[in-house]
């Protein structure tokens, strides 16, 4: 019996992409163009490493249904036997999808090409993906996120990266002393670069300009991530709310000013620069 989890039925499914999928990129969705009526992700994550995008936002973006399988259940499997565990799982399953570089059983002695020969399923096989001749892979985006090079990583995603996390309280500072910002709590997320960037934020289903800040703060040398909301903002908002940030274009380091006043101006260079990359992207 394998550790399933799943708010569906089973006994429906009739064809699975097989994979990682974290981030949930252009090479993943060649694999969900293969899965047609009664179909959904079977998720396979051995890595318990900050994520691109979790279970939720894989559902939202690949419009299929999520089912997350336990690696630890699977890891000293055989491949047959995997599989005749998976096909018991799912009795109506006709179909498999897999990346090229899909590898399964113990100490991955299984490779794609040999899923139907001993599954009896019939299997789609994806070649690799490239853009520019450049292979896209989760690990790739995240290098380019760590560099600051949002413009890679989105264009490998085929959408703008994004973050959500719950509103949190933050020091009051901003609205007094330079701009008011709403602070961000994210504890699940794979985080760009440190640094300062320009934005979208979505709140209660609106979408605002914002410029955003991931770092260090001056005032108490604590990490935080902040948003200042661009033009007219007068939601109501509860402490809570889940905040989503989608990250555009990388704007500066992070710097260390000698007070406020040096600080303010250079936010409002930020929002200046902020407000004529955002603009083109609406």
């Amino acid at each position: 019996m394998l550790n399933i989890f799943t708010t569906i039925a089973k006994c429906e499914i009739e064809a699975l992409a097989l994979g990682c999928f974290d981030g949930l990129h252009l090479g993943h969705f060649e694999l969900i163009k293969c899965l047609g009526e009664n179909s959904a992700l079977l998720v396979i994550d051995k890595f318990k490493s900050k994520k691109l995008c979790t279970n939720e936002d894989k559902r939202e973006l690949s419009k299929k249904e999520i089912i997350e399988l336990d690696f630890e259940s699977i890891k000293f499997l055989d491949g047959q036997d995997f599989f005749n565990a998976l096909k018991k799982e799912f009795p109506k399953l006709k179909h498999i999808v897999v990346g090229y570089d899909f590898s399964f059983g113990k100490d991955r002695k299984y490779k794609a090409e040999d899923i139907q020969r001993i599954s009896g399923l019939k299997t789609t096989i994806i070649a690799e993906y490239k853009i520019n001749s450049q292979a896209v892979h989760t690990s790739l985006i995240k290098d380019f996120l760590s560099r600051g090079e949002l413009e890679k990583a989105n264009e490998f995603l085929g959408r703008s990266y994004s973050i959500k996390g719950a509103l949190i309280r933050g020091q009051g500072l901003g609205s007094k002393e330079l701009y008011a910002t709403l602070n961000l709590e994210c504890k699940e997320y794979f985080l760009p670069k440190n640094g300062v960037y320009a934005t979208f934020c979505e709140l209660k289903g609106r979408v605002y300009k914002s410029v955003s800040f991931i770092g260090i703060r001056l005032s108490d040398k604590k990490f935080a991530i902040e948003t200042h909301i661009l033009g007219d903002f007068n939601l109501k908002l509860e402490l809570g709310e889940c905040l989503k940030l989608s990250f555009i274009k990388f704007l500066r380091e992070n710097q260390n000013f000698k007070d406020f006043t040096l600080l303010k101006a250079q936010i409002s260079k930020d929002i200046e620069e902020a407000l004529k990359i955002l603009e083109k992207k609406e």
